[in-house]
């Protein structure tokens, strides 16, 4: 079968499962050595990523710590005035924490800490990590003020009293969202393309230097959720290494599958789904399937 005969089909499989499981999709899924073999649906797309920004953020801080403008050893005490909303790590502690901004840098990625992330985000600024993102060729991912932002901004354009209220509004099926909360010209956004070549500079040894993309890889492979992107290999000898996000309606995976043969693939999956449901299991599990599906085609036509 000719090379644009079957991404076509490819393209079409994937389309119908995207419908299948109530979302529309964006998708970018290439063998990490060889670029140019790929299936992509809207790969160039900006979208809300949600706590997928906290990967180029982690980028920059590696970029820092390299070059001796931050000291990754350097530690840092968080009390309630540090902390924002999240759902894991030190944004649900009650008491003061030390720890190094290092370890800020697991938590952020690893179980996707919001405050981790912003202390990280206050330490490197925001210029820092637009710079790195340019340099890496991606010239459509801003990270804005990453979560903080991200929550000031949903308040103001729910109209609701609180954090709190606007997320419920978000998950209410009858309530009419406003069109700037899945604005991503106003959210931390990227594309598809853009956060591959992300991942394809850390897994390359181009993102920063070699100690430190062993560090990004290491801790993106110990990210312990599995309903996404991993769902869709679960084997013992597959490894696959990634960075959740999830905001409102919306649903992703950034990262990078390796198989036992030694062949690896960036894999992005961005989805929102029609219904603002904040569970649906089949929407989480379309992005690992999808993956593979495109990760199979890949593999069955090599050399087209």
């Amino acid at each position: 079968m000719s090379g644009a005969r079957w991404e076509r089909d490819a393209r079409r499989r994937i389309r119908d499962m995207f419908a299948d499981a109530g979302v529309r999709g964006w998708l970018h899924v290439a063998e990490l050595r060889r670029p140019a073999a790929c299936v992509t649906i809207d790969p160039d797309e900006p979208v809300p990523v949600g706590s997928v920004y906290k990967v180029p953020l982690m980028v920059t801080f590696c970029r820092l710590a390299d070059s001796g403008a931050i000291d990754p050893g350097r530690r840092v005490t968080l009390g309630a005035a540090d902390r924002i909303p999240g759902p894991t790590g030190v944004s649900i502690l009650q008491d003061e924490v030390t720890m190094s901004l290092r370890d800020l840098v697991v938590l952020m990625m690893t179980i996707s800490d919001n405050t981790a992330a912003h202390v990280v985000q206050r330490q490197v600024g925001t210029a820092a990590v637009e710079a790195v993102c340019r340099s890496l060729g991606m010239p459509d991912t801003h990270i804005h003020g990453g979560a903080a932002t991200t929550f000031e901004r949903l308040v103001t354009e729910t109209g609701a009293p609180s954090l709190s209220v606007a997320m419920r509004h978000l998950a209410d099926n009858d309530t009419t969202v406003p069109a700037d909360v899945y604005n991503p010209l106003r959210k931390a956004s990227a594309t598809p393309a853009d956060m591959a070549r992300m991942l394809r500079a850390i897994w390359t040894d181009r993102a920063a230097s070699a100690a430190s993309c062993a560090f990004m890889r290491d801790i993106m492979g110990r990210q312990p959720w599995g309903h996404r992107l991993a769902s869709g290999f679960p084997y013992d000898d597959v490894t696959v290494s990634g960075k959740t996000g999830t905001f409102g309606s919306m649903r992703h995976e950034a990262g990078v599958v390796e198989l036992a043969d030694g062949s690896a693939y960036t894999a992005v999956v961005f989805t929102q789904a029609a219904r603002a449901d904040s569970r649906l299991p089949r929407a989480d599990a379309v992005i690992g399937a999808a993956a593979r599906t495109a990760v199979e085609e890949l593999r069955g036509n090599e050399g087209t």
